[in-house]
């Protein structure tokens, strides 16, 4: 008999229960509920949802286009890069998970698969960025490899030429 996986990763549509999501995060549970849906049909961001019991949210992440000053990068990885202004980068938007499934590495799991997604070849990018909303965030951010703006330690970024897509 085979196990199947416990949670399958999907993009986020309007038949999926929002309503019912709760993590720690009252921002993130408001987002999801109120504002995902709305991002997602006018393109400014994808989300994509890990489902328990092939309908319940357990988790999700929102991934967008975005771009990395130059100048606001460590010397050290700057100055092997072009001398453009900017480098373009994806921005990991939200990453949440249902308190009913905290502690199962299902934030890790969402955070590799927003990295393969970053890393594939269709989408010229630098790197994978996050805000951490706290010092929590950071920690798990950090913890992954991802690397501090100097002059923004709560910007993290993980160069994605430096790891193979599903390597964190």
């Amino acid at each position: 008999m085979s196990r199947s996986a416990p949670f399958q990763l999907v993009r986020l549509d309007a038949a999926h229960d929002r309503a019912a999501f709760r993590s720690e995060s009252e921002p993130s549970n408001r987002y999801l509920r109120e504002q995902a849906a709305r991002d997602v049909r006018r393109r400014v961001a994808a989300c994509f949802v890990a489902l328990a019991d092939g309908q319940r949210i357990a988790g999700y992440y929102t991934l967008a286009s975005a771009s990395l000053l130059l100048a606001d990068l460590p010397a050290s990885i700057g100055k092997k890069l072009p001398c453009y202004p900017a480098v373009p980068a994806v921005r990991l938007g939200r990453l949440a998970v249902d308190q009913s499934f905290a502690g199962q590495g299902l934030g890790a799991a969402l955070l590799a698969d927003a990295f393969d997604r970053a890393a594939r070849p269709e989408i010229a990018a630098h790197a994978l960025m996050a805000d951490a909303k706290d010092e929590a965030a950071q920690a798990f951010y950090r913890h992954h490899g991802f690397i501090a703006l100097p002059e923004a330690p709560r910007t993290l970024f993980l160069p994605l030429a430096t790891r193979q897509p599903g390597a964190l």
